[in-house]
C-alpha cells in the first residue's frame, strides 16, 4: 500500500511535542533576535487537513514492532526487488546520473513508460508531451488533484478508497460524493453513479485492480463509467499501480475505451510491480492539455525525481514477458495459501480477482468492530490486518467495521 510511505512524514508529526519540548529547554537570553520557544505548543494544521489523523497503516506497523507479531497490513514486501534493476541504479550512480533529471522525466524514461502503455492498451503517446514522471503514485494522484480540479468540483470516488484521494481531495477545495462498493461482488452501482452526476462534476477517480477489496472493474462497468464521463464531459482519473496483479480477468485502462483517452490521467508506478516501494517513482499519462495542469502541480510539488532511480526503471520496464508472468504466479500461490488460511481459521472471505489484498468479514469471532478485532489480533494471536472503516467517507454504515483487510505478499514466509 502506498499510504506506508507516510510513515516517516508522520512520524516527524508525532514526535513533534517533544521535539519542541527539547528545544524550548535551551536558552535563548543572550540573542536579543531570538523568540522564546513554548513547550508544549497544540499541533496545528491548516483546516483543509485537520481531519486527518496519523494514518492507520503506521498505527499498526507500531503496533506489530511492539507485540512482535506478524504484519500482514504493512504495503511493502519482506523481500527486496529483482537484482538487474537494482544493479542498473548502481551502474547509473556510478556514471555519475545524480543531478536534478529533467521535471518531467529522463527522456529514456519517458519512452519506456510510453513503450509499455502501448503494449499494454494499444494506445500509442507521446512521450515528450503526455508523459509525466513522479514520485511514486501518491505524487500522481496529488498533482492530477491540485493541477486539474479547482475549489468546489465534484470528484466521485468509489469507496472504499486509498486514504490519500480524500486528502488531497481536500486539499484541492473539491466535493466529494461516495459511491459504496458493497460485498461480497463490490459491484458498481450504477444506478446510484448515475444520479450522483451533477453539472458540477469534475471528475470520476477509480482505483482497478481495487485497493483494499481487489476487485477488478468489469468491462461492462468501465464502458458504462466511459459513457457518463463523455455524456456529461467528465474527466476520468484511473488508479492502476496493480495492474500487473490481475488474476481472473485482463486488466482493462480505463483511457484504452473509446472516447476516453483525451478526457483521462493514467496514474501508475514502479513499486508493486518491481517490490520497490521505497524508490518513489511513479508516473502520469495524460493528452497535452491535461498532462499541461498534471505538470504545472508537479514543479511545485517535488519538481523532479530520483535521477538514478529513473535510469533502473527504464531497465525495470524493458523486462521480459517471463518477468512479469512470474510474478503473477508467485502472487496467485501466496494469496492461495492466505485464503485457504482464513477460511480455515472460520473468517468468510470475499472474491479478490487481483491485488495481493483479501477482505475478509470477522463477525463469525462476535467483537465489536473492525478496530478492536485488529487490536485483538495483534495483542493475542499475532497478526496484523488493516480495519477497513478507515477507507470509508462514512464507516458508520453497516458493513465496513465488519471486515478486514490482509495482505498475501509474506504468505510463503509464515506458510
Amino acid at each position: 500500500m502506498r499510504a506506508a510511505e507516510c510513515t516517516w512524514s508522520n512520524r516527524r508529526i508525532d514526535s513533534y511535542p517533544s521535539f519542541m519540548a527539547t528545544m524550548s529547554s535551551v536558552s535563548t537570553r543572550n540573542d536579543p533576535l531570538s523568540t522564546p520557544q513554548i513547550a508544549h505548543q497544540p499541533l496545528q494544521v491548516a483546516k483543509r487537513l485537520e481531519k486527518f489523523k496519523t494514518t492507520i497503516f503506521t498505527q499498526m506497523s507500531m503496533l506489530a514492532i511492539k507485540h512482535g507479531a506478524i504484519n500482514l497490513g504493512q504495503g511493502f514486501p519482506n523481500f527486496d526487488g529483482p537484482d538487474f534493476v537494482k544493479e542498473a541504479a548502481i551502474q547509473a550512480i556510478k556514471d555519475g546520473k545524480n543531478q536534478y533529471a529533467r521535471g518531467y522525466g529522463v527522456p529514456d524514461f519517458n519512452n519506456a513508460i510510453a513503450a509499455r502503455f502501448k503494449k499494454d492498451t494499444g494506445l500509442v503517446i507521446d512521450p515528450e508531451k503526455e508523459v509525466t514522471v513522479t514520485s511514486g503514485c501518491t505524487e500522481a494522484i496529488a498533482a492530477t488533484m491540485l493541477g486539474l480540479i479547482n475549489p468546489g468540483d465534484e470528484v466521485i470516488l468509489f469507496a472504499p478508497f486509498y486514504d490519500s484521494y480524500e486528502a488531497t481531495l481536500s486539499m484541492a477545495g473539491a466535493k466529494i460524493k461516495c459511491i459504496t462498493l458493497r460485498p461480497p461482488d463490490f459491484a458498481v452501482p450504477i444506478d446510484e453513479l448515475k444520479s450522483s452526476i451533477s453539472k458540477n462534476t469534475r471528475a470520476i477517480l477509480i482505483n482497478t485492480p481495487h485497493n483494499p477489496t481487489g476487485k477488478m472493474f468489469t468491462r461492462e462497468e468501465l464502458n458504462t463509467i466511459a459513457s457518463l464521463c463523455i455524456e456529461n464531459d467528465v474527466l476520468g482519473f484511473t488508479d492502476e499501480v496493480y495492474d500487473k496483479l490481475a488474476f481472473e480477468m485482463d486488466h482493462i485502462s480505463l483511457a484504452s475505451l473509446p472516447g476516453m483517452y483525451e478526457r483521462t490521467v493514467t496514474m501508475n508506478s514502479l513499486g508493486k510491480t518491481f517490490s520497490l516501494t521505497g524508490w518513489k517513482i511513479g508516473w502520469a499519462i495524460a493528452p497535452p492539455h491535461l498532462t499541461w495542469g498534471v505538470r504545472q502541480a508537479h514543479s511545485f510539488l517535488t519538481f523532479a525525481t530520483s535521477t538514478p532511480m529513473q535510469w533502473a526503471a527504464t531497465v525495470a520496464l524493458c523486462a521480459p514477458d517471463s518477468y512479469f508472468e512470474e510474478l503473477k504466479r508467485d502472487y496467485m500461490a501466496k494469496k492461495a495459501i492466505l485464503v485457504q488460511g482464513l477460511k480455515d481459521v472460520g473468517f468468510k472471505v470475499f472474491p479478490s480477482s487481483g491485488t495481493y489484498f483479501v477482505v475478509v468479514d470477522h463477525t463469525p469471532f462476535g467483537l465489536e468492530n473492525d478496530i478492536a478485532f485488529c487490536e485483538y489480533l495483534i495483542k493475542e494471536v499475532g497478526v496484523v490486518a488493516i480495519p477497513t472503516s478507515v477507507f470509508y467517507l462514512n464507516p458508520e454504515d453497516d458493513f465496513p467495521a465488519k471486515m478486514l483487510r490482509f495482505e498475501s505478499r509474506i504468505c510463503d514466509a509464515i506458510s
